[in-house]
């Protein structure tokens, strides 16, 4: 079971890399192995990178860690830490697919860092497993792995299988797996020198309240926009958020304008049209190949504010038959852009 002190030390990880995969989660799963190394003054890790592919693969940030070896030189038994990227579905060669499944067969512990889960999930190693992803691809996850449990934990570590959310949850999960082995005074030495304070439990969520992420602190109104994200693929109308809080529609629209700027309408469609592609499917499908959102009902058009388009859109030649014909839209409220392609 992963995360019982093995058998021999120095126990070993090797961290196999997709092409593009995110380089931040891998050297915050690194790092604070090589300092438990450090402060243990002996060798309790030891770590290499592989690739499943062709060769070597960079990083999305265009670096490469090297050396990497082919994973078929890796030993079955190993510790495996699969990492991925933004696009986990592209070009997964075929072999790790199969040696994942093998792996699994020889009781390997198996694990996966941000997207790497997706790969896990594609395996089918994660059935009867709970898991956790980046929060950006929980819901995608959800809808096409249904037999794994999956969380919005920084990390989750079930028997012999390990995710982690990615980015810096990574050292959070190093930091607790040093911890359980090696003791919390070591773990904690490792967190002060990384300057990573307090650490993080397992089952923290990854993201604070949308109330705290726009530093808004009114009970009622923090409680309505947690309901309205959990509503998110069945929404509801203001009128029920406002009756289920105990306000009028009226009370409830004048909250929304004074501590939000915009309308509690406005304020959900913005939800919708920045939610994962999966959310977004009454609307719009997922492009994998070019990684657009790619929108096709003309009712969504008309739906949008004027602030998500840029140009607007009879000035960029927009029309529903247009719409109809193919055309390709990316809306991006954050960015507040659109960028239109002929299909």
């Amino acid at each position: 079971m992963f995360g019982e002190l093995p058998i021999e030390l120095p126990q070993r990880f090797t961290f196999v890399l997709l092409d593009n995969y995110s380089m931040l989660p891998v050297i915050s799963a690194v790092d604070p192995l090589r300092l438990a190394n450090r402060f243990a003054e002996r060798e309790l890790y030891r770590w290499q990178m592989a690739y499943a592919g062709d060769g070597p693969v960079s990083a999305s940030n265009g670096l490469m860690l090297e050396p990497q070896i082919p994973l078929n030189s890796v030993p079955e038994t190993a510790t495996l830490v699969v990492c991925s990227g933004l696009d986990p579905r592209h070009n997964v060669p075929k072999s790790l697919i199969s040696s994942l499944r093998k792996r699994v067969r020889r009781g390997a512990d198996i694990g996966a860092l941000c997207t790497g889960t997706h790969i896990l999930g594609m395996a089918g190693i994660l059935d009867g497993y709970t898991c956790t992803i980046h929060w950006e691809n929980r819901l995608a996850f959800e809808e096409e792995f249904t037999e794994t449990v999956i969380t919005e934990h920084l990390f989750e570590i079930d028997r012999n299988r390990f995710t982690c959310a990615g980015g810096a949850a990574a050292m959070d999960m190093m930091l607790a797996l040093i911890a359980e082995q090696h003791g919390v005074e070591i773990s904690s030495e490792v967190a002060e020198q990384i300057i990573h304070s307090p650490i993080r439990g397992q089952q923290e969520g990854q993201r604070p309240s949308r109330a705290a992420r726009i530093g808004m602190r009114h009970p009622r109104l923090s409680g309505i926009l947690k309901a309205m994200d959990e509503c998110i693929e069945d929404p509801v109308s203001p009128s029920q958020l406002a009756a289920e809080a105990g306000l009028s529609t009226r009370q409830l629209e004048r909250l929304f304008r004074r501590y939000i700027g915009r309308s509690p309408k406005r304020y959900f469609l913005e939800l919708e049209a920045s939610a994962p592609p999966v959310v977004a499917d009454r609307y719009a499908y997922f492009s994998g190949d070019s990684g657009l959102r790619i929108f096709h009902h003309v009712e969504f058009f008309k739906k949008l504010p004027k602030i998500f388009w840029q140009p607007a859109p009879s000035r960029a030649g927009v029309t529903g038959d247009g719409i109809e014909r193919g055309i390709n839209a990316q809306v991006s409220p954050l960015a507040g852009g659109l960028e239109l392609n002929e299909a």
